[in-house]
């Protein structure tokens, strides 16, 4: 919905990390599929997406959990133009070129063709229907 209404970057602070005693057996998986989900936001709405994760742990230190940052930011492609590393916090300065969504949204079909008169209810959920353009 806030592609639609024309956002060109989006932000997905997160605090997502593994409990210790999981890391072995679970911890590159859900990691990548983390980063998947993120970069497919990017694709199906032709937006940058900064993907903001903690690092660090918190918790007992035989338990707790273990966030596992890589921070980054992609491209309208879905591509990784920049990220940080999973042990100390950082900082990402990162120069986008809004051009690119202009060129995502008009060449690929993800957001141009979406079906946004089949949302129905979903949509009342953000936007007063009575509400007026500009209002």
């Amino acid at each position: 919905m806030t592609a639609l209404q024309g956002a060109e970057i989006l932000f997905y602070p997160t605090a997502i990390g593994w409990h210790p005693s999981e890391k072995a057996e679970y911890g590159e998986r859900q990691q990548q599929s983390w980063e998947t989900i993120q970069r497919s936001h990017a694709i199906a709405n032709g937006v940058y997406v900064a993907a903001i994760n903690r690092v660090g742990h918190e918790g007992a230190s035989d338990g707790g959990i273990e966030f596992w940052g890589h921070t980054f930011v992609s491209d309208p492609a879905g591509q990784v133009v920049a990220q940080a590393g999973e042990r100390s916090e950082e900082v990402l300065i990162v120069k986008v070129d809004l051009a690119k969504v202009e060129t995502a949204r008009v060449h690929w079909p993800f957001l141009r063709d979406r079906r946004v008169d089949a949302y129905g209810e979903l949509r009342s959920r953000f936007i007063d229907p009575e509400a007026k353009p500009n209002s």
